[in-house]
């Protein structure tokens, strides 16, 4: 019998919606199942399990009171810990901000609690955020749900993790190079960046850069889509936020898949792919590309991305932590210290360069979807490797420069200001989670996760191609 846990984030919305559950009832199946198995997965790492109980009975009385009910009402939810929360322990990842406490939530945060989600805990991230794999000095690392010696990557692995356990039935993550993204992937769970501005951050070091959201994960792209909605907010503390798009608050349409042109790439033109990811790649997209009406393999322009991301990465790096490695040095992780020394490097000249060629790169991937209506691409470059190797440095026995290069399939997409979605489509070569990027251009959000919401059925109908789920018993034996 499924426990309610398991039940999809809509159906036990529905659920409650119509008192056939209580969210009492939903909050003890998730907080059940995280004692079960975060002991060997290690995704909540601050538990707010008391104050959670007591928003769950209040918002049971409220569904019998006959009140108005959010969007999220009951539904318990995964808070990154990178997202600042009022009286909940927020430590970014960092042995600085180790016991910190907050008192208010940022944005983010307070529109999910406004719409009635309950924080059952804070999900696990590389320090700041740094890192594709996620692990700190604080909490130690996050484990693959299908193999926890193997990394969930990052930054949002806790989120995923808690997810594809069924921890809880939502998450928050967030992205700059593919932190929703690529854990997603790793994990068999659905994570959405968003266009800048559709869920409103308050919290970037420098505001008036695009390059890092705050986006929704889920089991389902339904689910995803609902917690959107929530995130969702027309506020002037983000100055990329100015109005909601309406439709993001309705339920998804069904898109005709038949009708669409996608393009098809194993690697952007710009990415270095493990050659069994490749195969595994046009493997799967072989078994769906006959739903649309045209499927054609060509790749945007993405000429000098790898060096434009680390520039404008820097620059946001040097901007957050420059005091930080000045004065607490021996507290900092060494993806902090690589980027922010790199970045001290990098002249006005650089920056200025870069500046241009991220907008050359956003201008012409626009002009690629004049004719093209969705990119399809893998998620990740790799197959989950070890959390205890920092990151890949090589693929296909090509050297990579940096610890972040593994990751251009997402991070050349967010130099163009993408709105892009990772579905799970099966397993790789090694029985790992296998996602793939379903992409639009900056602005399509609706479209994108109405077009993943189509393909994410005709997947589901094929073994091969269905999202994976991890296997819940052994997680529970190795966590005793």
């Amino acid at each position: 019998m499924t426990e309610l846990c398991d039940r999809s984030a809509l159906e036990l919305r529905r659920l409650i919606g119509t008192k056939e559950i209580s969210p009492v009832e939903v909050m003890e199946s998730c907080i059940a199942r995280t004692e079960a198995v975060n002991p060997a997965v290690n995704a909540m790492v601050t538990t707010n399990y008391n104050a959670a109980r007591i928003e769950a009975k209040e918002a049971e009385n409220a569904v019998l009171d006959g009140d108005d009910l959010g969007l999220l009402h009951g539904l318990p939810i995964g808070i990154k810990d990178l997202e600042t929360t009022g009286g909940i322990r927020t430590t970014y990842g960092s042995l600085l901000y180790e016991n910190n406490v907050p008192e208010m939530d940022q944005l983010s945060v307070e529109n999910v609690r406004d719409e009635g989600a309950i924080i059952l805990g804070k999900t696990n991230t590389p320090e700041f955020g740094a890192g594709a794999n996620t692990k700190n000095r604080v909490f130690g690392a996050t484990g693959n749900p299908f193999n926890p010696d193997l990394t969930c990557a990052g930054s949002s692995g806790g989120s995923a993790v808690a997810l594809a356990c069924s921890m809880t039935p939502i998450a928050s993550g967030s992205d700059f190079g593919g932190s929703l993204r690529t854990p997603a992937g790793f994990c068999g769970v659905v994570g959405f960046r968003v266009s800048p501005g559709v869920v409103p951050v308050d919290t970037r070091p420098v505001g008036l850069t695009p390059l890092s959201v705050v986006g929704p994960m889920g089991r389902t792209v339904g689910d995803a889509a609902l917690l959107l909605a929530a995130q969702t907010d027309a506020n002037i503390r983000d100055p990329f936020s100015s109005s909601v798009d309406p439709d993001l608050l309705e339920p998804l349409d069904q898109v005709d898949l038949s009708s669409l042109r996608i393009a098809v790439s194993a690697d952007l033109g710009c990415a270095t792919v493990d050659n069994d990811i490749r195969a595994a790649f046009e493997s799967k997209v072989g078994a769906f590309r006959h739903v649309f009406a045209n499927a054609d393999d060509r790749a945007p322009d993405m000429t000098n991305v790898h060096e434009t991301f680390e520039i404008l990465r820097s620059v946001n790096f040097v901007a957050a932590h420059r005091e930080r490695l000045r004065e607490h040095k021996d507290l900092l992780g060494p993806n902090i210290i690589d980027n922010v020394t790199r970045g001290l490097d990098y002249s006005l000249e650089d920056v200025s360069w870069a500046n241009v060629q991220q907008s050359k790169i956003y201008r012409g991937v626009m002009d690629f979807f004049d004719d093209v209506d969705i990119l399809i691409c893998p998620t990740a470059s790799v197959s989950p490797f070890p959390h205890a190797q920092n990151a890949i440095t090589e693929i296909n026995g090509e050297e990579m420069p940096t610890y972040m290069r593994w990751l251009a399939l997402s991070y050349g997409l967010t130099m163009a200001s993408c709105s892009s979605l990772s579905l799970p489509c099966g397993v790789d070569h090694k029985g790992m989670p296998f996602g793939i990027q379903i992409v639009g251009p900056n602005g399509s959000d609706r479209f994108v996760s109405q077009v993943a919401h189509a393909l994410e059925q005709y997947l589901a109908s094929n073994a091969d191609l269905s999202r994976p789920v991890p296997d819940l018993d052994a997680l529970k034996s190795m966590g005793k």
